[in-house]
């Protein structure tokens, strides 16, 4: 006869919350190992059998996910102390226990799943697109420099997950500060030749209450993005655009040149 292979498990620590108003706790759970397991395997583990390692019935973890290729930053949670996407984080590249938690900048809606009204509020606020009437044709759009179109792209790869902001320590619940994310993408959608028409609209927007001023600079946000933009270079080309802004203000556009 065979020698019985020995099954290998994951512990996990999960912070659980059931609703939006009520006190946070925390349920362990073992989940058997399979080679390749990233951390939304296993939440699906537990899915599938709501039990805890005590042997105590529980229901299914809450949490959100969508594309499961770092693309859509649904999955955004607390892993081992660090915000990531749950759909990259691979098991075995994790200590265990592995602990999951929701991002405490935003609301917690259940579990890990939480509401990030606060980032796609603030994509609002600054006008975070290219303002086009699709009600007629417009022709070919003007063309970019290659090397411009080429930093713009590196912008465009924001996924709103809300790494940025989690990791910042002057996004909170005592501050209305937008985050880097928004922020970066008013440089992104002013460098575009359409987007520029609105350029004074939302710089604007940024120089007030929770704009550009709350940023404390501690770059932790550059750090903490899973696509590698260059948030802080975008910070710092806006503190520039913002003092030629508030120039123009004071001077009247009409004296001043970009």
């Amino acid at each position: 006869m065979g020698q019985a292979v020995e099954t290998k498990y994951i512990d996990v620590e999960i912070e659980r919350q059931n609703s939006t108003d009520s006190q946070p706790y925390w349920e362990k759970f073992q989940v058997p190992y399979r080679h390749g397991m990233n951390v939304i395997s296993i939440l699906m583990e537990i899915q599938r059998n709501p039990v805890t390692v005590d042997g105590k019935e529980t229901s299914p973890v809450s949490w959100d996910m969508s594309c499961l290729e770092e693309v859509c930053g649904a999955c955004s949670m607390v892993i081992n102390g660090r915000p990531r996407q749950s759909c990259s984080a691979l098991v075995d590249q994790l200590t265990q226990p592995i602990k999951l938690q929701p991002m405490s900048t935003f609301p917690v809606v259940r579990d890990l799943q939480i509401d990030r009204s606060r980032m796609f509020d603030s994509l609002k606020k600054v006008k975070a697109w290219v303002p086009i009437d699709g009600s007629y044709d417009l022709g070919e759009g003007p063309r970019m420099p290659e090397r411009k179109r080429e930093w713009a792209y590196e912008l465009s790869k924001c996924m709103t997950c809300g790494v940025c902001l989690e990791a910042c320590p002057n996004v909170n619940t005592h501050s209305d500060f937008m985050g880097p994310a928004p922020l970066s993408q008013v440089r992104l959608f002013n460098a575009h030749p359409t987007g520029a028409m609105n350029k004074d609209e939302r710089l604007e927007a940024i120089m007030g209450e929770g704009g550009l001023a709350n940023c404390g600079n501690s770059q932790n946000c550059v750090v903490a993005c899973p696509k590698g933009i260059p948030l802080t270079t975008s910070i710092a080309s806006l503190n520039r655009a913002t003092t030629v802004q508030m120039f123009k203000k004071f001077f009247g556009s009409d004296r001043m040149v970009d």
